[in-house]
């Protein structure tokens, strides 16, 4: 339980606006000064290792903490924009606390029932929302690993479902399964203008 009258500030942050494939997810934590965890930063900023070694002690030392995402028909269907948006809304109303105050990394925020603040670069600026960037991070790229297990040849564990290269001759060679964003435009174009040969030519 939070110390009575605390001032609970949550920090909210995303993965997952830029990929072509899978969902967007979102974090909420809460972080407990009485358990302060060394080492947060931006996780963009921090080695997969370092991610891997913190996102644990995130979980087990805030007071609060929740990931929740948005689908892929979701993005679809609202945008990223509003996807984004709505995950980070679910993540901060499955917080177990009710904060205060909500700190967002960017330069908006969801309707929230509780006020929130926009802060451009906030996770390498709040502690709070570092650990969030932290948990969306290793959540997500969590699911492209179990993705990848099950379709080896797009080589999701590598790119983690970003438009390189090799990511999108992968998906003219092998089709657009069904995880894919169709509203991205390297997809929309894949899909508009199939390859005119089959991965069976080359077999």
């Amino acid at each position: 339980m939070p110390p009575a009258r605390a001032h609970l500030i949550c920090g909210v942050d995303e993965a997952g606006r830029g990929p072509l494939c899978g969902p967007v997810v979102a974090a909420a934590v809460i972080l407990d000064p009485a358990r302060p965890i060394a080492g947060l930063a931006d996780s963009k900023k921090l080695s997969e290792k370092a991610r891997e070694r913190l996102a644990p002690l995130i979980r087990e030392r805030a007071l609060a903490w929740a990931v929740a995402e948005a689908t892929v028909e979701e993005i679809d269907r609202l945008n990223i924009l509003h996807a984004t948006m709505l995950a980070m809304k679910r993540a901060v109303e499955a917080l177990t606390h009710t904060p205060h105050e909500v700190l967002v990394d960017g330069n908006r925020c969801p309707p929230l029932a509780v006020p929130a603040r926009a802060i451009v670069k906030g996770d390498a600026l709040e502690p709070a929302i570092s650990a969030a960037s932290i948990l969306a991070k290793t959540v997500r790229d969590a699911a492209m690993v179990a993705l990848d297990a099950e379709f080896p040849h797009y080589g999701l564990a590598g790119h983690k479902g970003y438009p390189t290269a090799a990511h999108l001759a992968a998906i003219r060679r092998h089709g657009v399964a069904p995880f894919y964003r169709r509203s991205f435009a390297p997809v929309r174009d894949i899909l508009a203008n199939p390859p005119l040969w089959s991965p069976e030519d080359e077999a």
